[in-house]
Order: structure tokens, then sequence, then C-alpha cells
């Protein structure tokens, strides 16, 4: 069964050096969904404008596959 990485970026990288075995790339992205939302509401109200975060999905040869990212800016 294939390794997928989730790599968290926001302000510095936080890299996934365990991954998770998945079946296929629908179950990774399952999953990215399941862990963004997961994180992100860890930040607990400390996103401000003009930040950046982004969830990176690679594969096993480290491929990103899936990325999943949020924008906050002042209008």
């Amino acid at each position: 069964m294939p390794i997928y990485f989730f790599n968290i970026h926001y302000g510095e990288a936080h890299p996934d050096n365990h991954g998770e075995e998945l079946p296929d790339d629908k179950a990774a992205w399952h999953e990215a969904t399941l862990v963004a939302g997961e994180v992100f509401k860890d930040l607990d109200g400390k996103f401000e404008p003009g930040r950046h975060w982004e969830l990176e999905v690679t594969n096993e040869q480290q491929k990103s596959i899936f990325v999943i990212s949020v924008s906050g800016e002042k209008k």
C-alpha cells in the first residue's frame, strides 16, 4: 500500500516524517481534508490577514500530489 505524507507550511515547514499508508490518491485526498480541518482548527483564532497556511500531500517519492491552501488578506 502506498505511503502519503501530510506536510504543513505555516510560517515554517512542518514535515510529516512518518507518513500514512492509504490505498490510493482518493483516500489520501479524503485524509488531507480531515487533517487540514483539524490542524487549521488548532490555530485557535491565531490566523491573521497576510498569512498563508498550506497542507501539501506528497507520495513516497516526495512528489506533490495535492495542496490545500488558505490565505488571509485584509481588504
